[in-house]
């Protein structure tokens, strides 16, 4: 069985998806990164291979991340969630494994909730779309409406790396966990035209002055799917114990939540498990 990684690009919807696959037998698995800067071989690079010793990995560059295309559209939760779709079509998968982070989670949660029948097991890493409220409140909204915020902030980190690797401290609670392979792979990201730009749009359309737009919390007990649910305990993009997570006891009857070590994306980690 071979584990090494081999880098692919797929035609879905007429955009060029970029993706990252390992393993040539097994249950298949499709790896969601989340926003910003992000992509499959920042979020997923360091589990792919162990994965594919049992599975059959598939780490997506979403829509506007990575490599795949970045086209000036509307970017939205429900045109990543039939993006996926499209590329499960793409790659003949008729179901599978969906492990998603941040934005990704979202991704992932929004496409079971469309077409359970196609999803085997959910596994969300400090997902968004489960709560409304918004982390900094008006501040967060006026920074989603004013995007120019962002490019500044964009172009300051594409100049320095130093700044860069500062600049995870937002996201990650224990910096020594953060190799300075992990730095170059998120500077080098930060360097790649267009960079960012399906997020600030993503954020624009998302955010609103009453919260997240995107919010499944009402609709949680419609998955039957075995899940998995994994937090930070310091997230403060979206907290564990705020409003923006499910309560532990939520009804989906497959689902399961624990506790993370705090070292990943603004997995600052707690873990709740649906049972």
């Amino acid at each position: 069985m071979s584990t090494a990684v081999q880098s692919h690009t797929i035609s879905v919807a007429g955009h060029d998806l970029h993706y990252l696959e390992a393993g040539d037998s097994g249950p298949p698995v499709v790896l969601l990164h989340g926003g910003i800067v992000d992509a499959a071989h920042l979020s997923w690079g360091a589990v792919i291979e162990p994965l594919a010793e049992t599975h059959h990995v598939y780490a997506l560059d979403m829509l506007g991340y990575g490599r795949s295309d970045i086209p000036d559209i509307e970017y939205t939760t429900d045109r990543h969630v039939e993006l996926l779709g499209g590329f499960l079509d793409a790659v003949g998968l008729d179901h599978t494994t969906l492990a998603g982070i941040s934005l990704g989670g979202g991704v992932a949660l929004g496409f079971t909730l469309r077409d359970p029948d196609r999803v085997d097991r959910l596994v969300l890493v400090d997902s968004y779309g489960l709560g409304r409220e918004l982390p900094n409140g008006l501040l967060t909204y006026v920074l989603a409406q004013a995007p120019v915020f962002n490019r500044v902030s964009i172009g300051l980190l594409k100049r320095s790396r130093s700044l860069a690797r500062a600049s995870l401290g937002s996201i990650v609670h224990d910096m020594d966990t953060i190799t300075e392979d992990v730095v170059d792979a998120f500077y080098d990201q930060l360097q790649r035209p267009g960079v960012a730009t399906a997020f600030r749009s993503w954020r624009k359309h998302e955010v609103t002055r009453a919260g997240y737009r995107t919010v499944y919390t009402d609709r949680l007990g419609d998955v039957e799917t075995p899940t998995l649910l994994l937090h930070g305990a310091e997230d403060e993009l979206f907290p564990r114990n705020g409003a923006n997570a499910p309560p532990c006891d939520c009804r989906t009857g497959s689902a399961r939540s624990s506790t993370t070590s705090p070292t990943g994306c603004h997995a600052k980690s707690q873990t709740c498990a649906w049972n």
